[in-house]
């Protein structure tokens, strides 16, 4: 079955370690037949959430106007949605969870989604992650219906271009692939 597949893309660094892991992804989902999008978030205008708690109020949504709105609507929209970061000080990228932030007046919309993580980190401990992977996952007990279905660890990776020859570069084709 064709399925919807939404990348999002939290390096700040095109070409980096873990884009270059969504790239791969995103070819094994394209190759499968799936329609597939990469979103690199760096490229995108997406404002921190304010707290305002208009988006709370019956028939208000957010009042900012920014990119945030067209990712969110795209999540909606997905059957499968690849959350994406490097891994900092053992937490996930700015730009991840300042769009997760942003979800709050929309999130009950984003339901029944597939999920799967890629996570790039210069530490080799897998344990370590789990911060991140943790962080993901309290996202996804937001959404009702929401299911992990599997995590690609780029590990001791750091600079540019580490990743090349690396496992997980074949474990995020194959997810894609094999969606």
């Amino acid at each position: 079955m064709k399925k919807r597949v939404l990348i999002l893309s939290s390096s700040p660094r095109r070409h980096g370690n873990s884009d270059t892991l969504c790239d791969e992804f995103l070819r094994g989902a394209r190759e499968a037949g799936h329609d597939a999008e990469k979103i690199f978030l760096r490229d995108r205008t997406i404002y921190y959430c304010t707290g305002c708690g208009t988006c709370t109020e019956p028939g208000r949504s957010c009042p900012q106007y920014d990119d945030a709105r067209e990712i969110i609507e795209k999540m909606v929209e997905a059957d499968v949605i690849v959350l994406t970061s490097p891994v900092y000080f053992y937490a996930m990228s700015a730009q991840m969870k300042t769009l997760i932030d942003r979800c709050c007046s929309e999130y009950l919309r984003i339901s029944n989604k597939e999920f799967y993580f890629i996570i790039t980190a210069a530490e080799q401990d897998k344990g370590a992650m789990e911060r991140v992977i943790e962080g993901f996952r309290g996202f996804l007990d937001c959404l009702e219906g929401a299911r992990e279905r599997g995590t690609i660890y780029g590990l001791g990776v750091w600079k540019m271009h580490e990743i090349d020859g690396h496992p997980a570069l074949r474990e995020a084709y194959e997810a894609g692939r094999n969606l």
